[in-house]
């Protein structure tokens, strides 16, 4: 083996199978730049958001050098320090910075990924999730492959290192993956750009000093001052080398179909998007919320930092005060002692403590990107109840979430989605809310300003633009309940909901 592995420590648990999609993350890499390592060390800083549970990069000086690692659990900041960075040499990187999931809280899994192989030394950062990932995992295993990780992206690594009959395995090896993945590979001699035909996850190309960029969102740009050149197309696969760009169409041809949850929640409101500012898209969903369901309040309060745009929105729109109620603890480590016994409801309240003097004798209107399961919201209700909150009233800026997403993004199994198992009225008493209301589709997708063909709406709707077969894909339960299914296909209830 050639790779030199600058750090690693021990690997306490490699779990059989994660129970939850583990792959909303953020990649970054450079291209003939002096800095590589410390340009890709701030692009992660900036993606930070996009994952939090480990951190990597590698770099690579061109054919004949060997590739160096570093990668860790932890934030960028706590992952890579000074001597870790000046370790890192080369006119190349590539970075990742990993969603944080239970069960999957092991180094082996960190990213990037490096193998030595008949090509050479091959390094990958992956965003997605494959659908077809058992089926391939299987037949890798039944022709020998050893995997070490529990990760997609370690199965596309197999698939690159094996030799092709037509000479061009690259494109060989990811016509074979089904699913969503935004890629980066580097090779001794090149650094290859890969989306998937239907451009679920986001990946940018920029230019810094004749270097090339490449980064999950543009915010990653604005930090190191890098001109943002253009999206990488659904289906391309772009190459970086000495010569410059080129561009390969290996796939088939399919409609679009980026997730919506990106601009709901993922992405920084500060990214470009599909040409559009994500704040702005977040701002105008608030506005067709309060159009839709608007309420009589007294003050509009957001559930920091995601629902702040959709707040401000839906403020604007009914002319009703907007106020910071909720005050985020942004300092919260990876792992903490929880005195469960000791203090009530502390999963909530460590994460967002309630100013008790804006909302007493106030009826408030509290905005929140999406309910999931609906625990921490009700939590936050009632710590709304107990500091004299004379109404509460519930706002969504996206509609319920009846659906698993098999494309990477933590939405469990439908039954533990509290809109597949509860009506609106129950999901309000569930709550405890004077009122509830969800934006629905139509608005959703009027806010961003494109079409409805544009997006990803499986979660919403329950409409795959990629089929999958439940019983294959590793996130989904092996048993349903009854209920579950039956709300899959009744009709959709109102999305608005009142108790008085």
């Amino acid at each position: 083996m050639r790779i030199l592995f600058v750090s690693m420590v021990s690997d306490p648990f490699i779990p059989t199978q994660p129970p939850y999609p583990m792959h909303e993350c953020g990649i970054f890499a450079v291209y003939g730049h002096p800095n590589a390592a410390v340009l890709t060390y701030y692009g992660l800083f900036a993606l930070q958001h996009r994952g939090q549970e480990s951190a990597g990069i590698v770099t690579s000086d061109g054919p004949g050098t060997t590739f160096k690692l570093h990668r860790d659990m932890g934030l960028v900041s706590q992952v890579f320090g000074q001597d870790e960075l000046e370790q890192l040499k080369g006119t190349r990187a590539v970075g990742h910075t990993r969603y944080s999931t239970t069960g999957s809280s092991t180094l082996k899994n960190a990213q990037p990924f490096v193998v030595d192989c008949f090509r050479g030394q091959l390094a990958i950062a992956h965003n997605g999730n494959l659908i077809n990932a058992d089926v391939l995992r299987d037949e890798l295993e039944s022709q020998g492959s050893i995997f070490q990780t529990t990760a997609d992206s370690e199965i596309i690594l197999h698939l690159l290192a094996r030799p092709a009959a037509n000479g061009n395995g690259i494109l060989t090896a990811l016509r074979r993956v089904e699913g969503a993945f935004s890629l980066i590979i580097m090779s001794e001699r090149e650094i290859i750009a890969v989306r998937d035909p239907f451009g679920f996850r986001p990946l940018s190309l920029g230019k810094l000093d004749g270097a090339y960029v490449l980064a999950s969102e543009t915010c990653a740009f604005d930090l190191i001052h890098a001109e943002f050149i253009r999206e990488i197309e659904p289906g391309e696969v772009l190459i970086i080398d000495e010569n410059g760009l080129r561009s390969e169409w290996p796939f088939r041809e399919e409609a679009p179909a980026f997730c919506m949850f990106e601009y709901v929640y993922f992405a920084r409101p500060d990214s470009i998007i599909g040409g559009v500012n994500v704040a702005k898209v977040r701002t105008e969903m608030g506005r067709e919320l309060a159009r839709r369901f608007p309420a009589e309040a007294d003050i509009v309060v957001p559930v920091p930092d995601s629902g702040n745009y959709a707040a401000l929105g839906f403020a604007h729109e009914l002319g009703i005060p907007y106020e910071h109620a909720f005050v985020r603890n942004h300092y919260i480590g990876r792992t903490f002692l929880q005195p469960s016994q000791l203090i009530r409801d502390f999963d909530v309240r460590v994460k967002l403590n309630l100013i008790k003097e804006a909302v007493e004798g106030k009826r408030v209107v509290v905005v929140d990107d999406s309910i999931v399961r609906g625990t921490t919201a009700r939590a936050r209700v009632v710590n709304l109840r107990e500091a004299g909150a004379k109404e509460v009233h519930m706002r969504v800026s996206c509609p319920p979430h009846r659906f698993a997403c098999h494309y990477g993004i933590d939405f469990p199994d439908p039954e533990k989605l509290i809109a597949n198992r509860k009506t609106m009225p129950e999901i309000c008493e569930y709550l405890g809310v004077d009122s509830l209301g969800y934006l629905d589709l139509e608005g959703m997708i009027k806010a961003t300003g494109k079409p409805a063909n544009d997006f990803c709406l499986a979660c919403f709707s329950g409409h795959y633009p990629l089929p999958v077969d439940p019983e294959l894909d590793k996130f989904i339960m092996e048993k349903r309940g009854t209920r579950a299914k039956a709300l899959a296909v009744e009709p959709q209830p109102s999305l608005f909901a009142g108790l008085k």
